[in-house]
């Protein structure tokens, strides 16, 4: 949906406090990524959550209580931000699969308009072409183990682009001595106590899954750090005033059933804005916002023409016309193969399951080297496994499942066979006909048929790698192995 033209003249006429007669007021735009990290921030109420900048962010701004990406996995979830287009559209949809004519990167037209764009972080976009995508590959800060390659403010207005990696799946399970260099930072007081931490429903109750658990945590912390050294930077640039701070995640937490999920736990992500004097400090959002809506809220903030193709809208400082519903897929893991479509209202989820035969776990290599996985792999082959536990393994997914994220947050009582949700299944069932009609064939295609209609390159000889071994390359399972032998004596 395009922005109203008045309110991108306003925007683009605003002035900032004590700016210069004829200075460019537009907005600087800082987005700070959390990879793999969903929305548990004390803010959100996570009960697990050492987040003090995340929460005063909050303080000083907007949360949004219904923000989701398209794809619960990195790169559609990070080209459709980037595309402001849904990756179904294009052929994206399959992860990391190079579209040979993707569309470009927002911030080609966000340059155009004369913003200065910094992104020095992780490009991982499908195929989209980074030539004309940034103006700098610098840091604005250092974060993770990077050192700062960049401490005067760049040119105004810019872009900033910050991903911080440490909270990444390959993290949250990697050995004792890289855990210790991630979260360094760290002071005793923000340690989580694997016995404490609150576990989901659907995992096992064993030592190595909640070591991760706590690990996930302790990672988060460490990119609450990380916002913490932006608002200092911009504190100590006066850059506060005349900028937007933007902190979120590329997708649910790099566990399993978090991640790759496409029900809330995948796509649901923080967050939370900063723009002084343009959002009221406490504001809650309850509309949606996605990570489709980033392209057309930048260009917008920027005065600058929003492509008809979007698939977007502009939420800040609000929402003109807040969409009523969200949208998800699911299609290749890596190696593992799937095709779910599914759509969300303000309370319900609707999930269609279009691969018969295949379980919600996947066979993802990646994957099965964390000791979560592994742990629900043996509690699988021991038999144990709860109710709830065991629908991750069930190869006879229902077609068709709706879920009530309030009365069920986790989403784990499919209420589709239930008469008294007709209308409701009805309802959302018909909208999600109408966004698989909107996206196009493309985005029903099999990757063969991507791959013979010249749509996509060949996939990476390492998924078919993996597909027969089941192990990817790179020994990640060593120091969780360690790891887990030290947890348990």
């Amino acid at each position: 949906m395009r922005p109203a033209l008045l309110a991108l003249l306003a925007l683009g006429a605003a002035v900032a406090p004590g700016a210069p007669a004829g200075a460019d007021t537009r907005p600087n735009i800082v987005l700070v990524i959390g990879e793999d990290m969903g929305p548990d921030t004390g803010a959100y109420g996570c009960k697990d959550a050492i987040t003090p900048n995340m929460d005063r962010l909050a303080r000083e701004g907007a949360l949004f209580t219904r923000a989701f990406t398209h794809c619960a996995v990195c790169a559609p979830s990070r080209s459709g931000m980037v595309s402001g287009i849904y990756p179904l559209t294009w052929g994206g949809q399959n992860m990391r699969s190079k579209v040979i004519n993707p569309p470009a990167p927002f911030t080609e037209k966000l340059r155009e308009a004369g913003y200065f764009v910094l992104w020095p972080g992780k490009t991982d976009f499908q195929g989209i072409r980074e030539r004309n995508l940034a103006d700098s590959r610098e840091l604005l800060v250092n974060y993770g183990n990077r050192p700062a390659t960049k401490t005067a403010p760049p040119k105004q207005p810019f872009f900033a682009y910050i991903n911080d990696t440490v909270s990444h799946e390959s993290q949250v399970r990697a050995g004792d001595d890289a855990h210790a260099r991630n979260t360094s930072a760290l002071k005793p007081s923000d340690r989580r106590d694997p016995a404490k931490v609150e576990l989901p429903p659907f995992y096992p109750d064993t030592p190595e899954v909640r070591r991760e658990v706590a690990h996930y945590h302790e990672l988060v912390t460490a990119v609450d750090y990380t916002l913490g050294r932006v608002l200092t930077y911009l504190k100590e640039h006066n850059l506060e005033e005349n900028t937007i701070v933007i902190l979120t995640g590329d997708h649910g937490r790099g566990m399993p059933r978090f991640k790759r999920s496409p029900k809330d736990t995948g796509t649901r992500v923080p967050l939370i804005v900063r723009w002084p004097a343009k959002i009221a400090p406490g504001t809650v959002r309850e509309d949606f916002a996605s990570w489709i809506d980033f392209a057309p809220t930048a260009l917008t903030l920027a005065g600058a023409p929003v492509p008809k193709e979007y698939d977007g809208h502009c939420f800040l400082p609000t929402a003109a016309n807040p969409p009523k519903y969200v949208y998800a897929f699911r299609d290749y893991m890596d190696e593992s193969f799937d095709r779910v479509r599914s759509v969300r209202d303000a309370r319900y989820r609707y999930v269609r399951n279009q691969a018969p035969g295949v379980d919600e776990a996947g066979q993802v290599a990646y994957q099965e080297v964390g000791q979560t996985m592994q742990a629900l792999r043996k509690a699988q082959a021991a038999g144990t496994l709860t109710p709830v536990q065991a629908l991750y393994f069930n190869p006879q997914r229902a077609p068709e499942e709706l879920y009530d994220t309030v009365t069920d947050p986790w989403e784990v009582r499919n209420l589709a066979a239930d008469p008294a949700q007709a209308t409701k299944l009805a309802e959302l069932r018909a909208e999600c006909d109408r966004w698989v009609a909107h996206c196009g064939p493309v985005g029903e295609m099999s990757v063969e048929d991507l791959v013979k209609k010249g749509i996509i390159q060949p996939r990476d000889e390492k998924y078919v790698e993996r597909t027969k071994t089941g192990k990817v390359a790179e020994d990640a399972t060593t120091p969780a192995k360690k790891a887990g032998k030290k947890a348990n004596k």
